[in-house]
């Protein structure tokens, strides 16, 4: 997997400060609360099995998701929206004249951005009042997320297109995220592994510990579950001490773990995460049970 591409600019100047508006996909894991108060519209993708796929949205039993994935002895199949579901998003919303900010999941992960580019070509082919400019995250799960709340921020606070784009962008470069798994095996199976490859011999003995940005890639291994939340928490220091404002932890299955670091990071920060929330199935899919802790510098 590449290093995913840069959006491309949908032309034109930026509209009223009421004007913009914010479209994500479903594999931020934000807080429903979160999405509806920054009023983010949300486009899913596609999970199941045996080719039978639906909105990830729909899974709302992540315990009975999770349960058949351990026992299941194949992956589902996951899948980008389609350019339909992006052009159904996109229309009311430019047909308004209204400016979208689109932000969605690292290209060399999912084609989710090239589908969002596509519809928005077509609209623009139209003749829509409204500009779109589709942003690459270069990142998955929180870290996408972080970057979406920043641009529903700016949305929020009356700012123009452009803001929010460059807005999003230094978020983008100032994140950094980590994660731990059990094992690697879903991360190979799904072909997602990137550069983490070359810990795949040593999977059965090590806890894997990650980044997550335009491509999966190891940072350090430790041997025991509790080595590895010790790092995590080590790594919340690091965040902290390289001056990260905003810091989440993210789980699959392991609420409890969830909750240890974050009563760690209150203790570090100061402060509360900007969320901490289970992570879904198309991305779960991939990875599956383990911890995810990241932080940003505004």
């Amino acid at each position: 997997m590449g290093a995913a591409a840069e959006s491309e600019q949908a032309g034109g100047a930026g509209r009223s400060a009421q004007s913009l508006a914010v479209v994500t996909d479903s594999t931020t894991y934000l807080p429903r609360e979160m999405i509806e108060r920054l009023g983010v519209h949300e486009v899913s993708l596609y999970v199941g099995w045996d080719g039978d796929l639906h909105p990830e949205s729909e899974y709302t039993d992540l315990d009975d998701f999770y349960r058949r994935l351990a026992e299941s002895p194949r992956l589902p199949t996951t899948s980008q929206p389609s350019v339909g579901d992006f052009v159904a998003c996109y229309r009311p919303l430019v047909s308004e004249g209204r400016d979208v900010i689109s932000v969605h999941i690292a290209g060399g992960l999912s084609g989710t951005c090239e589908s969002a580019r596509e519809a928005a070509r077509l609209l623009a082919e139209e003749g829509q009042p409204g500009r779109i400019e589709v942003v690459d995250g270069r990142s998955g799960a929180g870290g996408l997320g972080m970057q979406v709340v920043v641009a529903g921020d700016v949305a929020a606070a009356g700012g123009s297109l452009d803001d929010a784009v460059q807005a999003v962008a230094k978020a983008r470069d100032n994140l950094d995220i980590w994660f731990c798994l059990g094992t690697l095996e879903y991360l190979r199976k799904g072909g997602r592994i990137g550069a983490a490859a070359s810990m795949v011999g040593t999977a059965l003995k090590v806890k894997p510990i990650l980044t997550f940005s335009a491509e999966i890639a190891p940072v350090a291994r430790v041997r025991t579950h509790a080595r590895a939340f010790e790092r995590m928490i080590a790594y919340l220091h690091e965040l902290h001490d390289r001056g990260a404002s905003d810091w989440i932890v993210q789980y699959i299955q392991s609420p409890a773990d969830a909750d240890g670091l974050v009563a760690k990071g209150r203790e570090i920060f100061g402060t509360e995460p900007l969320f901490c929330t289970e992570v879904g199935p198309v991305i779960g899919t991939h990875l599956g049970s383990g911890m995810l802790v990241g932080g940003m510098t505004r």
